[in-house]
């Protein structure tokens, strides 16, 4: 097996706005080896997003070529990029993305119902998650009753049900309060632990600095070092 997990060629997304073209991404050539744990930075509307959808296989890149663990997924079609999500990707939203009307095990235990697990297995693996993150107790609690860092694990949970190779998380604790940050990076912190690949967006310079490598975006264009002081 490769050390390699992820490698984009020459990355680029275009959209057309009008009669003009808008380069989301420009050029974008990059690796990342199973384990590592990256922090993307950039200001809004640099790019940031249109990445994230690329590496998650949300979308598909107009020129270049992405592989996830040895296979070119760059031109895939619908379902085989859903099959590859499902596997082989936990999303991890500022927002949580829960259902408002179901249990904390129940929407951890989501992409288990997409797969056609039995009931009884997705509740024993979703409460299974939930101790892993420290809510056993709050199973049949709804997110409303949940705190916002509460709210956060039982999305980490959920991530993490189909036990994928990597976390992709878009500003994880931009709606927390420094004290639920606190806990959610000690959190990502033992995923790493446990050999997962963490690509993380997040404007936090405190969260980016404890990270093992940070990839900045600036007008669809990577670099190493920043390019404001702003970001």
């Amino acid at each position: 097996m490769s050390e390699i997990l992820i490698k984009t060629i020459h990355l680029s997304k275009q959209y057309q706005m009008g009669e003009s073209v808008i380069d989301a991404l420009d050029n974008i050539s990059f690796e990342v080896k199973r384990g590592e744990d990256i922090a993307i930075l950039g200001p809004s509307g640099s790019g940031k997003s249109t990445l994230m959808n690329l590496l998650g296989c949300l979308d598909t890149p107009t020129t270049g070529a992405y592989f996830l663990d040895g296979e070119e997924v760059s031109q895939l079609g619908f379902k085989a990029l859903a099959r590859i999500r499902n596997k082989k990707i936990g999303f991890i939203f500022q927002g949580f993305h829960l259902l408002p009307h179901a249990t904390a095990i129940d929407n951890v235990a989501l992409p288990l119902l997409y797969n056609k697990v039995p009931l009884a297995q997705r509740r024993e693996k979703a409460l299974e998650m939930l101790t892993l993150v420290g809510l056993r107790d709050r199973a049949q609690h709804h997110p409303n009753a949940l705190s916002g860092g509460q709210q956060q694990r039982v999305a980490i949970a959920r991530a993490l049900i189909n036990d994928p190779q990597m976390i992709l998380a878009d500003e994880p604790t931009g709606n927390l309060d420094s004290t639920s940050g606190k806990a959610i990076m000690k959190l990502f912190a033992d995923l790493l632990d446990k050999g997962k690949t963490i690509l993380t967006v997040t404007h936090d310079m405190n969260i980016a600095k404890n990270m093992q490598r940070t990839i900045y975006i600036s007008d669809g264009k990577m670099h190493h070092e920043p390019i404001t002081s702003s970001i």
